[in-house]
């Protein structure tokens, strides 16, 4: 079992930063991708960033790119989620994942999942 909490959302203008952090407990965290989902109001959750065990590899949705960085730091078994540039379009909840399979961008490669955080973007 794998436990992961979320935190770092809240609300920013335009243009500003934030970042999020998933901190893990309860398996071997560095042995496991992990990625970042959102959700939007009346839309399904869609891939955002994700990370390889051990870091080397890392994919973004086009949407973010350039704008969102994923990291992770395997001592602390903690995930992050560097966001700048920030649009009102990236309002959701956002939530952290452990991945138990090989395709990183696909939601049904996950397992684990967060309660998830809130970020909104006001115009």
């Amino acid at each position: 079992q794998v436990q992961l909490v979320e935190s770092g959302g809240g609300l920013v203008q335009a243009g500003g930063s934030l970042r999020l952090s998933c901190a893990a407990s309860g398996r071997t965290f560095s042995s496991y991708g992990m990625g970042w989902f959102r959700q939007a109001p009346g839309k399904e959750r869609e891939f955002v960033a994700a990370i390889s065990s051990g870091g080397g590899r890392k994919y973004s949705a086009d949407s973010v790119k350039g704008r969102f960085t994923i990291s992770r730091d395997n001592a602390k078994n903690t995930v992050y989620l560097q966001m700048n540039s920030l649009k009102p379009e990236d309002t959701a909840v956002y939530y952290c994942a452990v991945a138990v399979g090989y395709d990183l961008s696909t939601l049904s490669q996950y397992k684990y999942w967060g309660q998830g955080t809130q970020v909104t973007v006001s115009s």
